[in-house]
């Protein structure tokens, strides 16, 4: 039997992990001390090791040193990382245990903000003009040349988290010299307006065998740093603006060299109609995207990925079939410890949450317009009947 590691710094990944197990291969989880209590199957888990996370930060020496200790006695075939916080670990381990599969460059290219944009322009991708907070003159250069607002981005972040935003280069500056000796993990960029989409998409062999498009309701930093309803929908399919995306997603996975894998990337639309590479990730999207992709095609894409993972080889992959449908998304924190959502009954609710101070749900339909018509609706019920802000968080830490 053939073992497959499982890196997990967030309780994710159930669905991965069943399946993995259902394909016949043993499952082993390293996660953190502090989700012993989490509902993991346990059931499809032949053993779980536990990291100290003081602050979800683990050490990656004692790590390596750790799954090293287990490769003693276990033979390990493939390692998968279930967070963008686990995409490095994965690819350390990788390489340390010479486990096919992604390793530390190609990884950079999903983690560093800096490095998937420069590898995206180098292959002739659209991207905002951006700079390194490396060296003065050189960004002193970028601001003459794009007036603001300007966005500072964490290179290694994930979904909002650490962004600022700055309208002209005096706050720029103010807020680099803030930033002091951190300021070379960070880099400036062109502060676009504009819908931004998301891609979610299976590759094997550097080709595209699975991929569904969809709009932000509003830009996720809008949504992490001011307080909104989140929500996101499939775009129409069979249109310009679904094949343009497609096309630019292409580009950027082939261009940052993803073989095989799933992965989650984000595009805006800038006013000149042209589609702009934000970034990527080689890994299932979260906020309950995997759960309205499946809503509306039947393709679970945590489920694709570990039939992918534990192939044995990529020619015996099955390419998921799409059922053609549309899905709409909302998920808000809440007011109430348990939010009511019985008056959110139409027949097309196919999904509610079930998370303390959080409302959400998906609907799906064979109808692009009746889903819109159900988002529209469900999102402003949403800020009558459940919306709170809260602070946004600096790190991954604060996410709970």
């Amino acid at each position: 039997m053939k073992t497959i590691l499982v890196v997990a710094s967030f309780y994710k990944g159930e669905r991965f992990i069943r399946e993995a197990k259902a394909q016949g291969w043993r499952v082993i989880l390293v996660t953190g001390e502090s989700l012993k209590e989490a509902a993991w199957p346990s059931d499809a888990i032949e053993a779980m090791y536990f990291m100290p996370d003081p602050e979800n930060q683990w050490n990656m020496a004692d790590l390596v040193s750790a799954v090293s200790y287990l490769a003693r006695t276990v033979e390990i075939d493939r390692i998968a990382a279930m967070d963008d916080f686990d995409v490095e670990k994965g690819a350390v381990l990788r390489e340390h245990l010479r486990v096919p599969g992604m390793g530390d460059t190609t990884a950079r290219n999903f983690r560093d903000k800096l490095a998937m944009r420069g590898r995206a322009k180098d292959a002739g991708i659209r991207v905002p003009a951006f700079e390194a907070l490396l060296n003065d003159a050189a960004i002193q250069r970028y601001l003459e040349a794009n007036p603001g607002p300007h966005v500072l981005k964490p290179r290694t972040q994930a979904n909002a988290i650490g962004i600022r935003k700055a309208e002209n280069a005096e706050e720029a500056w103010a807020h680099i010299h803030a930033l002091g000796d951190a300021r070379s993990h960070y880099l400036i960029e062109r502060f676009i307006c504009g819908p931004v989409y998301h891609v979610d998409s299976v590759s094997v062999g550097g080709e595209l065998k699975f991929s569904a498009a969809s709009v932000y309701g509003v830009p996720p930093m809008e949504v992490f740093h001011a307080g909104r309803v989140f929500t996101s929908s499939l775009i129409r399919r069979d249109t310009a603006e679904e094949k343009a995306l497609m096309k630019v997603n292409l580009d950027v996975l082939q261009g940052l060299n993803l073989r095989y894998g799933v992965s989650h990337s984000e595009y805006i639309r800038g006013e000149d109609g042209e589609f702009y590479f934000l970034e990527t990730s080689a890994r299932v999207g979260g906020a309950n995207i995997a759960e309205m992709v499946e809503a509306a095609t039947g393709v679970n894409l945590w489920q694709e990925w570990a039939r992918l993972e534990t192939a044995e080889s990529p020619d015996q992959y099955q390419t998921p079939t799409s059922s053609g449908g549309y899905a709409g998304l909302l998920n808000t924190l809440a007011k109430q410890r348990n939010p009511d959502m019985s008056g959110f009954d139409a027949a097309e609710v196919v999904w509610k949450m079930q998370k303390d101070q959080h409302a959400g749900l998906i609907v799906a339909s064979k109808s692009y317009d009746r889903v819109q018509e159900l988002v529209g609706e469900y999102t402003q019920r949403f800020y009558d009947e459940f919306f709170v802000r809260m602070p946004a968080a600096e790190n991954a830490s604060q996410l709970g």
